[in-house]
């Protein structure tokens, strides 16, 4: 048999990218004849087209040995090029020190979450543990319900016509404005003889700011306590001021006891409520109710300052303005126009109406219980005005760094609500009275 001697690249191979090898030498007609074989193959054969790459081979037992071809390189034409292979992923770049640094911070591992939290000092600890006030030109900073006081004044222990309870509390701080006319008041009732003196309860701490225990407002220097009980014809002890316990003026939720209500305490809340300085007086409803019908109808203006509110039920809560010179003081809503005593009335009067008992029911399989919402937190130095650091550290204060727990060894001020009446606004005998939710500061 004549063999095809073929020079030049092998066919189909392309070394080069061209689609055909650059020169043939072809002898004798076997070589025309093999050539016509191939191309005839080529057309029929689909592995020939632009997917193949080499024709195939034909079985070994329809070959002969003498015809094996030799080993030769796969060939690749330009128009059959193979599928190219998938790209292998990118080797993963080791992290730096400074990726690990910031991973570790974005991704704590589970060992640094189980590590206790520092724990906050709240801005209560850091104003309740404080002496003294702040040696500053007196401003009160903030709102009643967030905030602080500046260049604080202390109202003396005892005085003509008042005397301070609760003094281990060393809440008798107050802007000069407030305790000036606390001290007026005491002064006019006592000369008119319209009442026996003050019994004075919280004003403020020495610096403002929220308190260890009761009251979410007094924060600022401009609120102060005045129980209704009327003071004795004599000096309280010290001990007498932590546990005398002040006197319920109702019988019910809805009127005061004649008892220990009078003209007294209509007399004084008038007196407080007609200074210019003062805007509000908040009163439990049916103290409201008791004064909307001792007055005349022709004097009736100082009502309006008079103001329902839940508690308040054997004190009056007095607040003034925001005084000149406390430029960071926020004012509060004017009161209304009217005296308050029809429509508003009667709907603080249903707010603290005993609620009903739900009727009686079958045994039914006990509910497990929703689970409580979180509390919420605790109100902290950077929650007040940015002022109240300055006033925090003035006169050299430091501050601490670690919460100190802090008792109120005296006894609550507020007495037992009456036995024949649930009164859904009376402190516990376990709280500090008069804690004014911040939300309902404005009243």
């Amino acid at each position: 048999m004549a063999l095809a001697i073929l020079s030049g690249p092998a066919m189909g191979q392309d070394s080069d990218g061209a689609d055909e090898p650059a020169s043939r030498t072809w002898h004798g007609p076997a070589a025309a004849t093999a050539e016509a074989a191939a191309t005839q193959a080529a057309n029929t054969n689909p592995q020939t087209t632009k997917d193949a790459v080499v024709p195939p081979a034909p079985k070994p037992a329809e070959r002969p040995a003498s015809e094996a071809p030799a080993p030769q390189k796969k060939a690749i034409t330009k128009d059959a090029s193979p599928a190219p292979a998938k790209a292998a992923a990118p080797a993963e770049k080791a992290p730096s020190a400074k990726g690990d640094a910031k991973t570790a911070k974005d991704n704590p591992s589970e060992k640094d979450k189980d590590k206790p939290k520092k724990p906050v000092v709240t801005a209560k600890q850091l104003f309740g543990t404080v002496k003294t006030g702040a040696p500053l030109a007196a401003r009160a900073v903030g709102w009643y319900a967030k905030g602080c006081l500046a260049g604080a004044k202390p109202l003396p222990v005892d005085g003509p016509g008042w005397q301070v309870m609760r003094l281990s509390r060393n809440r008798m701080w107050g802007h000069p404005d407030l305790i000036a006319i606390v001290e007026r008041l005491a002064r006019e009732t006592t000369a008119q003889k319209e009442w026996s003196g003050l019994l004075v309860g919280d004003i403020s701490q020495p610096r403002g700011g929220p308190m260890i225990s009761g009251h979410a407002s007094h924060q600022v220097g401009l609120d102060a306590d005045i129980w209704l009980t009327p003071m004795p014809d004599r000096k309280l002890t010290r001990r007498e001021r932590e546990d005398l316990s002040a006197t319920s003026m109702l019988s019910s939720y809805n009127a005061v006891n004649p008892k220990v209500w009078g003209e007294g305490q209509v007399k004084l809340i008038k007196r407080a409520a007609s200074y210019s300085a003062v805007e509000r007086i908040l009163v439990h409803p049916a103290i409201k109710k008791a004064l909307c019908e001792a007055t005349d109808k022709n004097d009736r203006a100082w009502l309006s300052k008079v103001r329902p509110y839940f508690g308040h039920y054997y004190h009056f809560h007095m607040r003034i303005g925001c005084p000149k010179g406390s430029a960071n003081c926020q004012h509060q809503p004017p009161v209304p126009g009217d005296d308050g005593c029809d429509a508003e009335l009667k709907d603080w009067l249903k707010k603290v109406a005993p609620k009903p008992k739900p009727p009686v029911e079958a045994a039914k399989p006990p509910v497990k219980p929703a689970k409580p919402a979180p509390p919420k937190p605790e109100m902290t130095l950077a929650d007040l005005p940015a002022d109240c650091k300055a006033v925090l550290t003035a006169g050299g204060n430091v501050p601490p760094t670690v919460p100190a727990e802090i008792v109120d060894t005296s006894k609550n001020a507020a007495p037992p609500p009456e036995k024949d009446f649930a009164s859904t606004d009376a402190a516990p005998a376990a709280a500090v009275s008069d804690k004014v939710p911040a939300k309902k500061a404005a009243q």
